[in-house]
């Protein structure tokens, strides 16, 4: 696939360097010459000079015969006009947008034909919002993905020594729990010579303490299992309900303001260094929000205001190196939970296993967003892990018998790439575009009952795909992907 992407910060680089390694055709526009110059010996793409606003530029950089174009520079409104000029001169099939502003995502006639041409808007503030609150919503989870509009969840966590599933092999708990929606899909093991191994999840794979242990499981098994692998009592995790968040920039702003919105449920604190923008945060911010200005590696501060008591603490500011610090200070003085958001990969690779929780890319966590994009055949959502080595992967089978190498096929049958499980399958959701029915007044049948609810299914050798199975899929290298897709192609005799 050809593909521009407009902007080399860090949303661009991190953009373009999970697509080239996928070998697709990118080139990078921006105004900044020894950025582009950094991003050529780095990786596999052309870079052009200029800004993405004029047509020139577009046409050299080959807008033309591009198939998707992805806008990410810092402003807004370079992204939205490079959109509309793409559309309106080069004809580019598929537009994406990364925009800040909450107005347009509410107002879609904005973003239509007529408006900006924008196929997808991008957030990854948005994006980082909607991951903490399940991180918030699952105490124990390291990471939570969602698949099938929510009704599946891909979550990962630390096992435990004296948890209920730890110690024992995998075929022990399928026997123990038959019909229970949840799957083990992949386990991470510290070694002394090579930390964080993946290890296949066969019957008679093991769970050990220390392990990251990844888990397919129905909306409704996520906590059960969750505290099956990470408490010793196997009881739900106590909600959280102190949360401290170190930095009040875009983030926090943004994740203050959902938690407040449930009030009496959270009780939040939020550390700015900035005075001018405490009274920004304090006139945005519900009462309820305290709002504390000081430095978030300040020991004193941290003291003063109990971090010893706090369930959650977030280090969520644009500086790194103290997020990292103000995490480990904060461990160190007790608090139970804490998350650093990173943006080097470098670093967030030192910090995984250390006494930080949660090292959290922003990159890895909206980049699913544009895979979806890229991926061959019906992807209705692609989620990057293991600081993108892994992938997990939702395709919806399409097709018949005929058309397709899968329908009407047992599991046992498919040629699967080794080490990919299909983790689960959802069955009986809606065709995606199929209109709603409408009753007619003047009508006298009487009315149709309500269509079956979805059920989620853990499949084995022996199930069979049919049209319209949301099939997810785990896989430890996404260098594997596009043998899965090949594999759910629909051929040329489907219509």
């Amino acid at each position: 696939m050809k593909i521009i992407i407009l902007g080399a910060g860090r949303v661009g680089e991190s953009v373009a360097d999970s697509l080239v390694s996928e070998r697709n055709d990118i080139t990078v526009i921006d105004t900044d010459a020894e950025r582009l110059r950094d991003l050529q010996a780095r990786f596999d793409l052309r870079g052009v000079v200029g800004s993405g606003i004029e047509p020139a530029v577009l046409a050299e950089a080959g807008a033309r015969d591009t198939d998707l174009l992805i806008a990410c520079a810092a402003q807004d409104e370079t992204n939205l006009v490079c959109c509309k000029m793409a559309q309106l001169l080069f004809n580019i099939p598929t537009r994406i947008a990364r925009v800040r502003s909450l107005g347009f995502q509410c107002d879609t006639r904005l973003l239509g034909a007529d408006g900006f041409a924008v196929d997808r808007i991008i957030c990854p503030e948005e994006s980082l919002t909607r991951y903490i609150g399940k991180l918030v919503e699952y105490p124990e989870a390291m990471q939570v993905r969602e698949f099938a509009g929510g009704r599946a969840s891909l979550v990962s966590v630390r096992a435990r020594t004296g948890a209920p599933m730890v110690g024992h092999t995998i075929a022990e708990l399928r026997a123990s729990a038959p019909d229970v929606a949840v799957r083990l899909v992949a386990i991470y093991r510290r070694f002394p010579d090579e930390p964080d191994r993946f290890v296949a999840c066969s019957g008679g794979t093991r769970i050990e303490p220390g392990d990251e242990v990844f888990v397919l499981a129905a909306q409704e098994h996520i906590a059960h299992v969750l505290s099956a692998l990470h408490r010793r009592d196997a009881s739900n995790a106590p909600p959280v309900r102190r949360i401290m968040i170190a930095g009040g920039d875009r983030v926090g702003l943004r994740l203050a303001q959902q938690l407040g919105q449930e009030e009496g449920r959270f009780h939040l604190k939020i550390i700015e260094s900035d005075p001018q923008r405490c009274v920004e945060l304090a006139s945005a911010l519900p009462p309820s929000v305290l709002v504390l200005q000081g430095e978030t590696t300040d020991e004193d501060l941290l003291n003063d205001e109990g971090v010893e008591e706090v369930d959650l603490f977030l280090a969520l500011t644009e500086d790194d190196e103290d997020n990292i610090m103000s995490c480990l200070l904060a461990k160190r003085m007790g608090a139970s939970r804490v998350l650093a958001l990173i943006n080097r990969r470098s670093y967030a690779d030192l910090m995984h296993g250390t006494q930080i929780d949660i090292a959290l890319s922003p990159a890895q966590a909206m980049l699913g967003e544009l895979l979806a994009f890229v991926r061959q055949g019906d992807v209705q959502a692609v989620h990057s892990l293991r600081r993108g080595v892994a992938e997990a992967l939702e395709i919806v089978a399409r097709g018949d018998r005929k058309s397709s190498r899968v329908i009407g096929r047992k599991m046992g049958d498919l040629r699967l790439p080794e080490n990919v499980h299909m983790g689960l399958i959802v069955r009986g959701l809606p065709e995606t575009g199929a209109a709603p029915a409408h009753s007619d007044a003047s009508s006298q049948l009487p009315p149709l009952p309500p269509p079956p609810q979805p059920q989620v299914i853990i499949p084995h050798s022996h199930t069979v795909i049919e049209s319209n199975d949301h099939v997810v899929f785990f896989l430890p290298n996404k260098r594997l992907v596009s043998d899965v897709e090949k594999l759910f192609r629909v051929s040329a005799t489907f219509f």
